[in-house]
């Protein structure tokens, strides 16, 4: 059967799809919030920049090391000697944290579907309390979303069930339709641009205390939240084995990165001369708020159209990407053998319902505030399932580029993608590091990868009985 379906467009569809997705819609309040203008634009040159090396690095290793398939977590067992103890946990563990930080996520941007649902039917904000459960106060509202996560969850579930290529299709419908919806604010933005709204590109920012913060410390603090707006540009890597070409991998990767970067980079500049400064910044709908200005009330219901498109083809991809990375994970023996069983399309079927299983429990924290606790705790230490991986592609290349694998006949090549690779690993290292400056944040991303460990010893006993059956074929 062949699974290889998805071409260069839908890959960058998936790209932008998962990069695009809920962040976008509060990312200029935070942004005017951490620096000034002058701040902001810096900030997104110096994150883009290093996104920008890091995705290259992905494209590099989809066409040098193709048989490595299923996100740039994968690369970790590469960094020690084949089959060794070292390799078998550094891939499962890495695997394993990137795989609760998707998931997670992926309620984040299901939850908040049903918040822009609500502009629509304000029903769903309803605070009627139909009954108690122990001392849990059930409102209608909390039931109604509740009701509306869960079907769109499991909708999206059996849509994927059904095949890679039409759920690749329709992911391509809904990011383009979002996309020329963003272009379109963004067009309309620059008429009704206001420069006095900006007021000063250098306007200081003061921290707690009343300090005021340096041009530097305003773009670190920027640049931090900007990361998030990048996650997801590892989507076509974790598809490459389904593509029709690898070198598509790394075409979508880059093209996907430069089109999510322009609408990221448009809006939240955009926005700055739509909105007075402190209106910006106080507001918890920024671009709703923005596009009022120009549209009126009605402009407030064309945003929240457009967000319900947007998060639709942002919770289709996330829930496809959660369900291929221990899917591919169990395919190099590192995860445990049974996420390997597919349907008859040839989608990863347990892996699917394990993934969005978990998921429904932490949509149960739409109606339990004890719940709600448990999914911020899971999200919080989400921050290194994403950073991580980031930091071990980038080492991978490194490594290739220094002992020459893969570049016999590459000179000039070689020493290219050495510096990107190096530059690539110092902006990882550099994330990580202001990411998890915080004790608490640092510990309790280690608690995440540390849950990991009671499933070792499957996926070890699974890997030595591959290598022996290896061995005795040989």
């Amino acid at each position: 059967m062949q699974q290889n379906k998805l071409g260069l467009w839908m890959l960058t569809a998936l790209v932008v799809g998962n990069m695009v997705g809920s962040g976008i819609f509060m990312l200029p309040r935070s942004l005017a919030e951490a620096a000034s203008p002058l701040g902001v634009i810096f900030a997104w040159l110096l994150t883009g920049g290093g996104v920008l090396m890091t995705a290259l690095v992905f494209g590099n290793l989809a066409i040098r090391k193709p048989d490595l398939n299923g996100g740039p977590q994968i690369y970790a067992k590469e960094l020690f000697p084949k089959e060794s103890s070292a390799s078998i946990l550094s891939g499962f563990m890495s695997s394993w944290g990137y795989w609760i930080g998707n998931f997670a996520g992926n309620v984040a941007i299901i939850t908040t579907f049903s918040s822009y649902l609500s502009t629509f039917f304000p029903v769903l904000t309803s605070k009627q309390s139909l009954f108690t459960i122990g001392s849990t106060d059930i409102k209608l509202g909390n039931l109604l979303t509740f009701l509306v996560c869960t079907v769109l969850l499991w909708g999206m579930h059996f849509i994927i069930l059904r095949g890679i290529e039409g759920a690749g299709k329709l992911n391509f419908i809904a990011t383009a339709a979002k996309v020329l919806g963003f272009f379109l604010f963004i067009v309309i933005s620059l008429f009704a641009f206001e420069k006095s709204n900006i007021g000063s590109f250098v306007a200081p920012r003061y921290d707690e205390a009343g300090h005021t913060i340096s041009l530097l410390g305003q773009i670190n603090n920027a640049a931090v939240a900007t990361l998030w707006a990048f996650v997801g540009v590892e989507s076509a890597i974790v598809f490459a084995s389904r593509a029709r070409k690898q070198s598509d991998v790394k075409r979508a990767t880059i093209l996907g990165l430069l089109i999510a970067l322009a609408i990221y980079i448009g809006i939240s500049v955009l926005v700055m001369g739509l909105l007075p400064q402190k209106q910006l910044i106080q507001s918890e709908k920024p671009l709703v708020d923005a596009i009022q200005t120009i549209l009126g009330p009605s402009g407030g219901y064309i945003l929240a159209g457009l967000g319900l498109v947007s998060l639709l083809g942002s919770t289709l991809g996330w829930v496809l990407l959660s369900a291929e990375v221990p899917y591919q994970a169990a395919k190099q023996g590192l995860f445990m053998r049974s996420f390997l069983k597919e349907n008859k399309k040839g989608m990863p079927s347990f892996s699917l319902i394990l993934s969005n299983g978990l998921a429904q429990i932490f949509i149960f924290s739409t109606i339990s505030n004890s719940m709600s606790a448990a999914f911020d705790f899971v999200i919080y230490i989400a921050t290194l399932a994403y950073l991580v991986p980031y930091f071990i592609a980038s080492v991978f290349q490194l490594k290739l580029t220094l002992t020459g694998e893969t570049y016999e006949k590459a000179g000039k090549s070689r020493i290219v993608d050495g510096i990107i690779a190096l530059l690539a690993t110092v902006y990882s290292v550099w994330v990580i590091i202001t990411g998890t400056a915080d004790i608490k944040t640092f510990m309790l991303g280690v608690a995440l990868l540390a849950s990991g460990i009671f499933f070792y010893p499957q996926v070890k006993k699974a890997a030595q009985k591959t290598e022996k059956k290896q061995k005795l074929s040989a």
